[in-house]
């Protein structure tokens, strides 16, 4: 990995002078009280990524998505109207979880024609509408029409779909702001060979988000995932991407692609070398549309040697898009103030031939193993910011978007204890 130069300005936080370059406190990933708050601030009020509309390919398409940070589940539907709708997944009558299988808090998927609750059987519609009341003539002035499941404001970006629980939200595509708009027409809908994995993580959310924000750390933790010698280099030489840019509340980060292919195939373990494929995933771009020319926010600072952009949606969806086409997803659910759910999903032009899909689960594999190293290191610095024995930490010029998440999460906890006084 080269060592890219700066920019003129000097530093890229420099670029940022509201973010300060002085040591940033790490209070907001140890306090129970401060967790508390951003659920309320952030993840009641803010856009959230559940998912893709290949999950609800055909009406009555459905899953659902369990959201603890929220206090709360939700239904993904495909109506009859063929549009996607979410609700909470709650039935009206005595607020039974209304779809699941065998254990309430697993998420599941299928198809169907309408939801019937599994306690007294109230049945309602791919809409939402209360369709059946076992028994109705025991109740009292009751109108159907009044009980049909609550809706969740659900908005679809490129495929992408997301829901927000604040009814009074800003329009999705104005909150997703500069970064979306530069990543339209890039060909997501080609890419629906998923691998998925998914890990609980003893650290706070932001932990997580933090060690994908920045690549100082790549040459150390990660150093095995490139032969000895080659590592050997990448730790002397140390690293630096190609470009930081902030739209806030969202950040993102340009980086190198010099492995994908190699110019020297040494450099790569014997198995990389033999399926043109590993950690940058296949070397060879998929035969589709929408990959020549790029759309116009990839790569922005116009590098002869990028390879993938690393875009960091607020709050808690990272998504990368790679040079030879393909892309990941990386969201972070919290579950408690030093506990979230990791889940990864790797998506690819489905494959034609055996080799071609060896190449697609080589990619998988290596990434999973280069993400849980991250994971495993993250689990030991909850142990140690919960000492406190240290509270504030010096950030260097490589972590800009580490400086930048944070001072979003307080910015947000901040205007919402303000509002509630």
């Amino acid at each position: 990995m080269p060592h890219f130069a700066k920019p003129a300005a000097g530093s890229w936080t420099e670029n940022y002078p509201e973010l300060g370059t002085s040591p940033v406190n790490y209070e907001d990933s140890i306090d129970p009280a401060y967790y508390e708050a951003e659920k309320e601030a952030i993840f009641k009020k803010t856009w959230l990524n559940v998912g893709r509309v290949e999950q609800v390919p055909k009406v009555g398409s459905y899953f659902t998505k369990e959201l603890a940070v929220a206090d709360t589940s939700l239904v993904i539907v495909r109506g009859k109207d063929k549009e996607i709708r979410a609700f909470h997944n709650v039935c009206r009558h005595r607020g039974n979880k209304l779809v699941w299988n065998d254990y309430p808090g697993e998420e599941v998927k299928g198809t169907c024609r309408q939801f019937t609750c599994k306690y007294h059987a109230w049945r309602y519609s791919l809409d939402g509408d209360l369709t059946f009341i076992q028994q109705e003539k025991e109740f009292f002035d009751l109108d159907k029409a009044d009980y049909g499941l609550k809706l969740v404001r659900c908005e679809v970006w490129e495929g992408f779909v997301f829901v927000n629980l604040d009814p009074n939200a800003q329009p999705l595509k104005e909150y997703l702001g500069e970064f979306a708009k530069g990543l339209e027409g890039y060909p997501f809908h080609e890419m629906t060979e998923v691998f998925t994995y998914k890990a609980e993580i003893g650290s706070n959310w932001k932990l997580f988000i933090d060690a994908f924000a920045e690549f100082y750390h790549a040459p150390v933790l990660h150093m095995k995932q490139a032969v000895k010698d080659e590592a050997d280099k990448l730790f002397n030489v140390g690293y630096e991407a190609l470009h930081y840019e902030i739209h806030p509340p969202h950040s993102m980060i340009s980086s190198w692609g010099g492995m994908s292919p190699p110019k020297d195939l040494t450099i790569v373990k014997p198995i990389e070398r033999v399926l043109r494929s590993g950690l940058f995933g296949p070397w060879e771009a998929p035969d589709i549309e929408g990959l020549d020319p790029l759309p116009p926010g990839l790569n922005p600072g116009g590098h002869r040697a990028w390879g993938n952009d690393s875009f960091e949606f607020f709050p808690n969806m990272t998504l990368l898009i790679w040079k030879p086409g393909w892309y990941l997803t990386y969201h972070y659910w919290p579950t408690a103030v030093d506990k979230h759910l990791f889940e990864a999903n790797l998506y690819f032009v489905p494959a034609k031939t055996a080799r071609e899909r060896l190449k697609q689960e080589l990619a998988a594999v290596t990434f999973k193993e280069y993400a849980l190293q991250d994971g495993n290191t993250l689990e030991a610095t909850q142990t140690m910011l919960k000492s406190r024995v240290v509270t504030e930490f010096p950030l260097c010029d490589q972590e800009l978007l580490l400086r930048h998440l944070h001072k979003t999460v307080a910015d947000y906890v901040k205007e919402h204890t303000d509002a509630a006084q």
